[in-house]
């Protein structure tokens, strides 16, 4: 029989154990994207962002054709990370690019986030690849887009068959923190949730403004 332990499973994320890879969220990219608002998307691109420097995940930032067809890096992500050296690529598969590589090589961990544009090319490309080389994969869904929901889907599934899991990005954040009592990080994530959490984000301002809630306490 299974006994119960009060510690987190081997599958969920911890902020030391992980690779954050952010794709070409991108000003050409986004045009063309229509699986998700474009709002919802820097607003989640943001709050992923935002997630790892709170917690310090290990972060790579990557463009492709940045300075000759497909522009900046989202403003969210870069005042986020202003000192990140950004890779710019022409590979669609950011995996087969070899800077990219010798930078997860660096880290050396073995789970890999992925979020970015488009989900069926620039996400099934590195997510598939590094599956292959016998890394976990995770994919933040809703930080990702595609040209139509039938091409985001379809390459969700097919990255999941190959055994990724995706999540969201609010889930992103609340797994890194999972205890509400980590009083280090606590004012951070709460502050990151009340600007990007939507509808869970409201309920924290009128919680904390009503009655002085806290979750911790």
């Amino acid at each position: 029989m299974p006994v119960a332990s009060a510690k987190p499973g081997k599958t969920l994320l911890d902020p030391k154990d992980h690779i954050l890879i952010m794709i070409d969220h991108q000003s050409q990219m986004s045009f063309a994207t229509k699986s998700i608002d474009a709002v919802a998307l820097r607003n989640n691109a943001a709050l992923i962002s935002k997630a790892a420097k709170e917690f310090k995940v290990s972060t790579i930032l990557t463009t492709v054709a940045e300075k000759t067809f497909s522009g900046p890096i989202f403003d969210e992500i870069k005042t986020v990370f202003p000192e990140a050296s950004v890779i710019d690529r022409t590979t669609m598969n950011t995996w087969e690019d070899a800077r990219i590589a010798d930078r997860v090589n660096s880290f050396n961990k073995d789970k890999i986030v992925l979020a970015g544009l488009w989900t069926s090319v620039c996400i099934v490309g590195p997510a598939l690849s590094a599956i292959d080389q016998g890394f976990q994969v995770y994919v933040i869904a809703d930080a990702c887009g595609d040209v139509s929901e039938e091409a985001h889907e379809r390459a969700m599934e097919r990255m999941v068959q190959q055994g990724a899991r995706p999540m969201t990005s609010l889930q992103y954040l609340l797994e890194l923190q999972r205890d509400w009592a980590r009083g280090e990080t606590y004012n951070q994530t709460v502050q990151t949730s009340v600007q990007h959490g939507g509808a869970y984000g409201l309920g924290l301002i009128y919680a904390k403004t009503m009655f002085g809630g806290a979750e911790g306490h």
